[in-house]
């Protein structure tokens, strides 16, 4: 049976698992609106995550059939995974920022192959050694998760309200995770009366005792030189001036006082930036940082695909040193080694 909770004032959630995964499920919120019942995110695109759905929204006294719309908080699978499943059963539209959107359509007409190579090419810039290269040069599986997603039919506009009847529920994005990231601000008074300004879905921007993940945006045909890290920090001081009542993210378990939230992740993030500098006191490419940087195990622990992640989030603080003039790279290295300025 799926586990649900009443969080008051017409918004419940559900736990949708995510097949394989430490995070175990992503919470799916419902929201009840003058013309049936709104989800914010929808899981991942799994029979078993299906059916949790469906038991999920049984027990909130509605069905996938009643869904009049899916305003999706970020195009990764375990909260977009879903929404095209939602779609064919209710015909409820699905909300998405445009920035995100545009990957969902690049994805959906790339091939797997094409992935691959951007991943060995990406990685061997990085440093990664020729045993890590060899798996993806010689990948044969046709499929990838996440690369035939639904393509969202309705655009979220950051600063605006959402199109749901009897509530107001206003936009607001917060890049850095992804580009189109947004986090939905509930703009009423909180069901128990707890001081602040409404109730805010976080998505995955704020998360209660993990800090999101916050890489280089992985786009093979998107050349843009992005700073995801600076855009989050940015993010995140805005929800901080927000001061929403409680904050209702995707994973783990809803909170309150964001602003000290987000004083501990910018604090972190601080704190992670001058480690990255002792660090680069000598020159280091971005897979040489990403194995001595902290993780949450031995990075001899570390599955290969985690790895992959790491190091896109050891180049993105890179990035963040360089764009502040703390680092540069080493002129002529290759593959480009970085250090401290």
């Amino acid at each position: 049976m799926t586990k649900t909770f009443d969080h008051g004032g017409g918004v419940r959630s559900l736990q949708v698992p995510i097949p394989d995964n430490p995070l175990g499920h992503t919470l799916v919120y419902v929201v009840d609106t003058d013309r049936g019942p709104v989800l914010v995110d929808t899981g991942w695109d799994d029979p078993e995550s299906w059916d949790a759905l469906a038991d999920g929204l049984a027990a909130c006294g509605t069905d996938v059939s009643g869904l009049h719309g899916v305003v999706v908080t970020h195009h990764h699978p375990d909260h977009h995974g879903l929404s095209g499943k939602v779609r064919e059963a209710s015909g409820a539209w699905v909300a998405m920022h445009e920035a995100d959107t545009a990957i969902v359509r690049r994805a959906r007409g790339t091939r797997p192959e094409r992935w691959y190579t951007y991943m060995a090419e990406k990685l061997a810039a990085a440093g990664a050694p020729e045993e890590h290269l060899t798996p993806l040069r010689t990948a044969r599986r046709r499929t990838l998760p996440g690369l035939s997603p639904a393509l969202p039919d309705r655009e979220i506009v950051p600063g605006e309200l959402l199109p749901l009847p009897g509530r107001r529920l206003r936009a607001i994005w917060t890049p850095g995770h992804t580009p189109g990231h947004v986090c939905l601000h509930l703009e009423e008074e909180h069901p128990a009366g707890l001081p602040g300004h409404g109730r805010l879905f976080s998505g995955d921007h704020v998360l209660p005792e993990i800090t999101p993940h916050i890489g280089l945006y992985e786009d093979p045909d998107d050349t843009t030189v992005t700073d995801p890290l600076g855009d989050y920090l940015d993010s995140l001081e805005r929800v901080g001036r927000l001061a929403p009542a409680e904050i209702l993210p995707a994973h783990q378990h809803p909170f309150t006082d964001a602003p000290s939230r987000v004083r501990e992740l910018l604090t972190h993030h601080e704190a992670r930036l001058t480690d990255l500098l002792a660090l680069l006191a000598t020159p280091l490419t971005p897979w040489q940082l990403a194995v001595r940087m902290e993780w949450n195990r031995p990075w001899e622990q570390i599955p290969y695909g985690s790895r992959n992640i790491a190091v896109s989030e050891a180049e993105a603080h890179l990035r963040r040193l360089v764009k502040l003039g703390r680092a540069e790279a080493v002129a002529g290295s290759d593959p480009v080694t970085y250090v401290a300025v």
